[in-house]
């Protein structure tokens, strides 16, 4: 087999996600250069961070964090580019188990009961043909032992893309679009919320507020990215 693999990556090589140069023998998605140089925040490990500091006197979260910090034009762009715009959901898998073993190292995370990624629309998840989020929660939750829970919270209206829009145009933008299906499935849960990069936090604060609602529920969120 491995002469056979051999063989094979001489006419389909294996490249680094990141970078494009070659992956070595025991390197996945991302060589060893790339790993080391990601632009990681930390903000795990304290506990009222940047990331926690948006939704403060806006939405109850838990805990909050964000895997890097997004530099434009750096790797960790690219590696979101080359999730959402062509279709290489195995960045989003690595990446979502990379942030899993380091939430899993936290007690504070250890608390959590189930992983929920933000839904995309059907017409828009259609489109795309998958939902980034969700697979960075594949990641995640296999690093971090936990159930995933798909399709209990749902995106009831399709909104325009909130790249470009002002902060309080993209709370306009998905204010009120968001509902639960199945109220009992999370009750009584706490809930780790997922999304590929935060910025404003609208999309967030917006899936929070009917989790909230639900008896016994409490939310933290956590991104791949802080923007």
């Amino acid at each position: 087999m491995n002469l056979f693999d051999d063989l094979l990556s001489l006419f389909y090589p294996r490249l680094c996600a990141g970078c494009g140069t070659s992956l070595m023998i025991g390197e996945e998605i991302l060589c060893l250069n790339c790993l080391a140089d990601l632009p990681r925040t930390g903000f795990h490990q304290v506990k009222e961070n940047p990331v926690y500091q948006i939704f403060i006197g806006r939405v109850s979260i838990e805990l909050a964090t964000s895997y890097c910090r997004f530099d434009k034009g750096g790797r960790l762009q690219h590696l979101l580019h080359a999730l959402k715009y062509q279709g290489n959901r195995e960045v989003g898998q690595k990446m979502g188990f990379l942030m899993g073993v380091e939430l899993s190292h936290e007690l504070d995370y250890s608390q959590i009961d189930a992983i929920i990624p933000v839904p995309l629309h059907p017409k828009k998840e259609r489109k795309r043909g998958f939902n980034q989020s969700i697979e960075i929660c594949i990641g995640l939750a296999k690093a971090m032992n936990k159930p995933l829970i798909l399709g209990n919270l749902i995106r009831d209206l399709h909104t325009e893309s909130q790249t470009f829009k002002g902060r309080f145009e993209r709370w306009e933008n998905v204010c009120g679009i968001f509902s639960i299906r199945n109220s009992s499935l999370f009750r009584g849960k706490h809930l780790l919320l997922i999304d590929d990069v935060i910025t404003t936090g609208a999309t967030l604060e917006a899936c929070s507020v009917p989790l909230l609602e639900i008896e016994g529920v409490k939310v933290s969120v956590a991104s791949l990215a802080y923007a």
